[in-house]
């Protein structure tokens, strides 16, 4: 029996800089591309604002492959 690999998924992590527990991930393809027009509006608003505190509320984001 032939098993399919499973294709590798994508997240573009903002860590916090002041709270270890605390990030925003959003689905992403390999060079950190977000489908904005995917998301839902509240990741839409999300990820909007995590851009716009890098450096100042979250690190700069990693692309990382998704755990699940």
């Amino acid at each position: 029996m032939e098993t399919t690999p499973m294709p590798l998924r994508y997240e573009l992590r903002f860590q916090s800089l002041f709270d270890e527990g605390r990030a925003y991930a959003f689905p992403c393809d390999a060079c950190g591309r977000v489908d904005i027009d995917a998301l839902s509006e509240r990741a839409k608003q999300n990820y909007l604002y995590a851009r716009t505190v890098v450096g100042r509320e979250f690190s700069v984001p990693a692309v990382q492959r998704a755990l699940h």
